[in-house]
């Protein structure tokens, strides 16, 4: 059984109520985005408010609206929010992507996304869990178009599945979305890259970035690099 929460070294995240638990792909979305410049920021699809939570200890300067589909994932993101040293500068609101985009919102600095992920696979019968890997209540397409909440200079940064990085890629360029930095993560040395960190911009770069992360060297011994990353978040073991 999951622990009903997840202990940082800034805040806690209490999770006994949100279906898609505190993982590897949040923690390292919320310390790879680039939060350099952003004062407002968009977390698509928050579950427990991980990734909100992690830019709001990053960057002193952000005001965050998270936005969760599940009620009772939203609700719990809300009181992770509420309980943190950051509770001012951070709100949650239970709407859809969908319908978050038919209301009036000025732009944003950063949008943020760990998206579902599971596509035309076989159903959990967790109806909660389901909604929450599944892209069927949120298409790559529709995740895309959130590009119309995006600053000029803003940045658009998502974890996928390594082998959803070409189909992203199509969507977000037909969004005029140019990809200026790609981070494959490979769970361990020589192994081939699970996920991707990708960061889209409405500008594009003259030469767009491409990097790895290895995560471990093996089993729970991790990387100089992925210790570096996330040091500020996880607490010593």
């Amino acid at each position: 059984m999951s622990n009903t929460y997840f202990q940082f070294k800034q805040f806690r995240v209490e999770q006994e109520r949100c279906a898609m638990k505190v993982g590897t792909d949040g923690v390292l979305l919320g310390a790879w985005a680039n939060v350099a410049s952003a004062s407002r920021i968009l977390d698509i699809g928050t579950g427990t408010g991980l990734v909100s939570l992690m830019l709001a200890q990053r960057q002193p300067a952000a005001q965050i609206t998270a936005i969760e589909i599940d009620e009772a994932a939203a609700l719990q993101a809300q009181e992770n929010f509420q309980a943190s040293p950051w509770s001012n500068r951070l709100k949650c609101q239970a709407i859809s992507l969908q319908d978050f985009k038919k209301e009036k919102h000025l732009p944003y600095d950063l949008i943020v996304s760990n998206p579902p992920y599971f596509n035309n696979s076989l159903k959990n019968p967790d109806k909660q869990r389901t909604q929450a890997r599944h892209t069927d209540t949120l298409s790559y397409d529709e995740l895309m178009q959130a590009a119309s909440l995006l600053d000029n200079d803003g940045i658009f940064a998502l974890v996928l599945p390594a082998q959803a990085q070409k189909e992203i890629e199509a969507i977000a360029q037909k969004a005029k979305l140019h990809c200026c930095l790609l981070t494959e993560v490979l769970p361990k040395v020589e192994s081939a890259p699970k996920r991707v960190l990708i960061e889209f911009r409405k500008q594009p770069t003259s030469t767009p970035v491409t990097n790895q992360l290895t995560i471990e060297i093996e089993r729970h011994v991790y990387t100089p690099e992925f210790k570096k990353l996330t040091d500020a978040f996880y607490l010593e073991k």
